[in-house]
């Protein structure tokens, strides 16, 4: 029979609510930085020539330079003439000095005038591609044909499928290193747990595999973005001598390394500690009999004992063994951890020797926690007599991990974290206020998980081993009826040894194999729900490791995102848009007029986007992407380095949410402002703006 535990009491309560608030305050410090090296994105702060730049003789050189420290090799900058030729001499210069990242081309001399094309591809200190093109004009613009790439670096399927092994690869590591920290720190004996073994061995699968993935689809990746280009040995050389391929390699180094601990985690220790009763000495059923399940209960775990022993003063065997384990897997888990770090945001910038550690420690403590977790919840879905005390421990793992997750992220905060106006004003921060909004959700949800674990903590011993032992009953139930299809009700002797009749009627043995599982299905489920206590906490986990899995999802997206402190800094230097001579600017314009309805995007189009005469075409889109039939639409240019302006335009509506104007005259080349005013009511109104280059 079962017993329902009391409720923990007040007192327990009121004093976890302090340790409560104190991870929920440091949690939402670490957030910030949970998709750090997402920020680790270069941006090219400078070029001579300038985009959009009129020069009136021909440069010799073409320099670019970077917020942070990149790597560019030979053909990282191509300089194009009208006609598409290459004009530049295909030789890289390594122009940096101190805190300047700058790197050029020398150009082939007598260039003859017009609009030359500049694009550019480079790797961030973070491993990502960064691309981008512009343009500047000797003597005078000039129609080209040199089309400015729209594709991505780093993008298109090859970037999809790198993507999908790197957070593959974050994936593995975290159930990897997380559940062989469950089994050594909080239940030795899951290591004979044939669910626990298949979520670590998978998991070292997932990481060996992901890494090879993001070895042999870098040179694509950094490169063409054509998937036959994995085939590309010189490529492949060429990534082995950057820090991303040293990391890589070494990670499957070590990844060797964790075999190794995995084989003898799951091996001799797994032997060792199955073969544990309750007493110390060799159960007789092994790692599945109704004796270890009473041990267990019973709640007398190896780590229990004083001295190295049992509860019942035997020596245990194991502590030497699992100490070795556990300094041997913290090493091998701190190096692969490492390889991330190393060559990452982490290696660069301020503070690298203090960078470096603390990025270590802050992935270490999330898959300790994170991992864990995935590990709780297999056990107490798959294996019924996994003890309580092991609960109680994960509990306090999970706190201290969560302690350094504060830590490490209250630097890292520090260290490369944007404006806190960049949290509202970016798509970058306003994901991360999701995310922060999820994990609030999370905290809730863990904080009754942790009541259940108190539940459980407090649960009468005699119940607690009449629960597992009647779990070890029903695990020799589910063997006799998966050897012989039925129970003897008359002896309740186990009949295994039996030979099993097979029917000569294939779909009559088809049919009873399928009785036999649904039975042996029916039968786990029973045990697995004979404690109200353990199937609450099995929920909660269940609904924090949900929550989790939204999570990642919303980091995998805050990784693709441009950072709030790249935006700020590109908006520091001035929003502007490029006009290209002879090619219509085209600008996107949301806009938000506080009413009903007030929310949508102005798309504005302005050809040939140049001195002189141009036609302009507007479209209103709302919410929904559907046009937007405004009441009032008004437009004005300005260029205030010559005090011209405002110059008023009113458009004619062409159609629903479109409208247009011929003959907008600009009459001098520079940075044009473009204040377009919005009425989306008789109250709601607003004004956007948008800087562009008028050649």
């Amino acid at each position: 029979m079962t017993a329902t535990a009391p409720a923990p009491s007040t007192a327990r309560a009121t004093a976890f609510l302090p340790r409560l608030a104190l991870v929920l305050a440091t949690l939402l410090a670490a957030l910030f930085t949970a998709a750090a090296p997402a920020t680790a994105h270069a941006a090219l702060t400078a070029s001579d020539p300038k985009d959009g730049a009129v020069v009136a003789t021909a440069p010799a050189q073409v320099t670019l330079s970077f917020s942070e420290q990149v790597a560019m090799g030979d053909d990282s900058i191509r300089v194009l003439d009208p006609q598409g030729k290459r004009v530049d001499t295909g030789e890289l210069r390594d122009m940096c000095s101190g805190n300047t990242i700058r790197y050029g081309t020398a150009l082939h001399a007598g260039l003859p005038n017009g609009t030359y094309t500049v694009a550019w591809q480079a790797v961030s200190a973070d491993s990502h591609p960064i691309s981008g093109a512009f343009t500047f004009s000797i003597g005078a613009p000039s129609a080209t044909d040199v089309t400015l790439p729209t594709a991505r670096a780093g993008g298109g399927p090859v970037g999809i499928a790198y993507g999908i092994a790197r957070y593959a690869a974050y994936a593995g590591f975290t159930v990897l290193v997380g559940g062989a920290a469950f089994i050594l720190l909080c239940w030795r004996r899951g290591a004979a747990e044939r669910p626990l073994q298949k979520l670590v061995v998978r998991a070292w699968v997932t990481l060996t595999v992901a890494t090879l993935a993001m070895l042999v689809l870098r040179t694509p990746y950094t490169g063409s973005g054509n998937f036959s280009d994995v085939f590309d040995l010189d490529g492949l050389r060429a990534v082995l001598q950057t820090k991303t391929g040293a990391s890589l390699v070494s990670r499957l180094l070590l990844l060797g390394a964790a075999a190794l601990f995995v084989a003898v985690l799951f091996g001799v220790y797994a032997r060792r500690v199955a073969g544990l009763g309750p007493d110390g000495a060799d159960g007789p059923d092994g790692p599945d009999g109704a004796e270890r399940a009473e041990g267990e209960t019973d709640g007398s775990d190896q780590a229990d004992g004083p001295n190295g022993c049992d509860e019942a003063g035997n020596r245990d065997d194991t502590s030497d063994l699992t100490f070795g384990l556990a300094m041997g897997g913290a090493v091998v888990s701190g190096g692969i951890a490492a390889t991330w770090a190393l060559s990452e945001h982490a290696s660069t910038g301020i503070q690298p020797g203090i960078a470096m550690p603390a990025d270590i420690l802050h992935l270490m403590a999330v898959a300790t926690w994170l991992g864990g977790l995935a590990a709780l919840l297999v056990a107490l879905r798959k294996v019924p007599g996994i003890e309580r005390a092991a609960v109680r421990r994960f509990s306090r793992v999970a706190f201290v991990s969560v302690l350094v997750l504060a830590v490490t992220g209250v630097y890292q905060s520090w260290r490369q974290l944007g404006s806190w106006s960049a949290l509202t004003g970016t798509e970058y921060g306003q994901l991360l206020l999701l995310k922060i909004g999820l994990v609030a959700v999370l905290l809730g949800i863990a904080f009754l998980s942790r009541t259940w674990t108190a539940r459980l903590a407090d649960a009468p011993a005699d119940a607690a081993t009449a629960i597992t032992a009647a779990a070890g009953n029903t695990s020799k139930d589910v063997s006799r009826e998966t050897a012989t299809g039925a129970v003897s009700e008359d002896t309740g002797v186990s009949r295994e040894t039996e030979p099993v009749p097979v029917p000569a009627d294939p779909e009559r043995a088809a049919q009873l194999a399928r009785q036999r599982a649904a039975r042996e299905s029916a039968l786990e489920k029973r045990v697995r729900d004979a404690d109200p206590d353990r199937a609450g906490l099995r929920r909660s986990v269940l609904a924090e490791a949900a929550i989790a899995v939204i999570l990642l999802a919303v980091t995998t997206v805050l990784t693709s995102t441009e950072p709030g402190r790249t935006v700020e800094q590109e908006t520091g230097r001035g929003s502007t848009a490029t006009a290209v001579p002879d090619r219509a600017v085209k600008i996107t314009l949301p806009f938000d007029t506080g009413g009903p309805h007030g929310k949508g995007s102005v798309r504005l189009e302005l050809d040939p986007g140049r001195v002189g005469a141009n036609t302009l075409h507007l479209w209103a889109d709302s919410a929904d992407d559907s046009p937007f039939d405004l009441p009032e639409i008004k437009v004005a240019f300005t260029l205030p380095a010559k005090d011209i302006g405002p110059l008023p335009l009113v458009p004619e509506q062409a159609s629903p949410g479109h409208w247009t104007a011929s003959g907008v005259q600009l009459p001098l080349a520079g940075e044009w402002r473009i204040d377009v005013t919005v009425r989306t009511s008789d109250i709601d109104q607003t004004t956007i703006q948008k800087t562009v280059k008028i050649g």
